[in-house]
């Protein structure tokens, strides 16, 4: 038998008959999808639940910035509370000790004791000449070009540089030092978190000033010689950092009036 060239052989019409009983790759493809779109389906309501369980009623992309400085103040008030309340009970313990040593005799002399190293231990007030240090971010920026352009660590002020200062008015004779009209005393620790003054469990912001009673030309002359001191003068001329020393004729930091005991201490080598 012969075929015409033109004339569709019997193999051929047999594949197109049984071609529309062939799963094609569109079919294959939505059954893909039909397992797909479930998945990224219960993805997504996990995503969503997460989320409304997050923000708790409120909106996750509201500025926050309120809240935070109004826990911020309230953490203050109640410290300043508690403050208060610690010195009232000190002065409660103050006067019961007075009152018993009218009666007891070692009472007496352990508060005789007391009183003559009250003064060197920074509890109570000294009025005298001396001398003010006040440091100061920069008002710059950091630039985001420049192999020479300062970062955010060369525009702010750091717990170096306060340290600095206060360990050479030490140096230079200082009989009583304040930061920030806060008493430091032997145990008084200076840390900075961020640009910010950790004193005692107070936080400050700059500028932070340094008052120190004693002889003003001794305590400039040891500002003058101290390396740390001079690091940050530099930074001042490179960064515009703020460095400012005033002269005090007559100037009163105020005793401590915070806690004297001690957690743990150890002899220095």
């Amino acid at each position: 038998m012969e075929y015409t060239t033109g004339a569709p052989s019997w193999r051929l019409v047999l594949r197109r008959a049984l071609g529309g009983l062939r799963p094609r790759r569109r079919t294959q493809r939505t059954r893909g999808w039909s397992v797909v779109v479930p998945l990224i389906a219960l993805a997504a309501g996990l995503l969503f639940t997460t989320s409304a369980r997050t923000a708790d009623g409120t909106q996750l992309r509201d500025d926050r910035r309120p809240q935070l400085a109004q826990l911020i103040a309230d953490k203050r008030t109640r410290l300043a509370a508690r403050a208060k309340t610690a010195a009232k009970l000190r002065a409660e313990v103050d006067a019961d000790s007075a009152r018993l040593a009218e009666t007891n005799l070692p009472v007496k002399e352990a508060r005789e004791r007391a009183d003559a190293l009250r003064a060197e231990a920074g509890f109570t007030a000294l009025k005298g000449p001396g001398l003010t240090v006040t440091l100061n971010d920069s008002p710059r920026r950091a630039a985001d070009i420049g192999a020479d352009a300062p970062d955010n660590d060369d525009l702010v002020v750091h717990q170096g540089d306060v340290q600095a200062v206060v360990n050479a008015m030490w140096a230079g004779g200082a009989e009583a030092m304040s930061i920030m009209d806060v008493r430091v005393i032997s145990t008084s620790a200076v840390r900075c978190v961020g640009n910010t003054l950790l004193l005692h469990g107070q936080v400050f912001s700059p500028p932070f000033k340094i008052t120190a009673i004693g002889e003003p030309t001794g305590m400039r002359r040891a500002l003058e010689s101290a390396e740390g001191v001079q690091q940050f003068r530099d930074a001042v001329a490179d960064f515009g950092l703020g460095y400012t020393e005033t002269v005090e004729r007559n100037v009163t930091v105020r005793a401590y009036d915070g806690s004297s005991d001690l957690r743990s201490a150890r002899v220095a080598e």
